[in-house]
């Protein structure tokens, strides 16, 4: 058993590469192997998101307040608000991020495959963010 207390955890500003905007990340957790699980809680500024990725293995996300969006590639993207749950399939690229007026903190779950949780692409377009969003 290991238990990391809360004031020992660091808050992150995640790369530029993957982020756009102000965004912190607190590690929940990254179990040891033969584990997979790796879990943050991501605050993202108003109009903060993440760049184009995929997860090998899906991702979950758990909208804890404000109010966010998510996309798929090549769909306009749709609203998230406290207590929604999102699941994105392996391999499916996506975004997620905060609204354009409004912060959004999530916790992001996913797993390792070989040591990776996920695969960074381009920034999400002023276009993509921006398109009229489904609630």
């Amino acid at each position: 058993m290991r238990i990391e207390k809360y004031e020992a955890r660091p808050q992150n500003k995640p790369p530029q590469e993957w982020f756009y905007g102000v965004v912190f990340q607190e590690p929940i957790i990254e179990a040891p192997e033969p584990a997979r699980n790796r879990s943050l809680k991501v605050l993202f500024e108003a109009g903060a998101r993440t760049a184009w990725h995929t997860h090998p293995l899906g991702q979950t996300l758990y909208v804890l307040s404000g109010v966010g969006l998510v996309a798929l590639r090549n769909e306009a993207p749709r609203v998230i608000k406290l207590g929604d749950s999102v699941w994105i399939p392996p391999n499916v690229e996506h975004w997620h991020g905060a609204a354009p007026n409004t912060s959004m903190t999530h916790i992001a779950i996913q797993e390792s495959l070989n040591g990776k949780v996920a695969d960074w692409l381009e920034h999400v377009s002023e276009s993509d963010y921006l398109r009229n969003p489904v609630d």
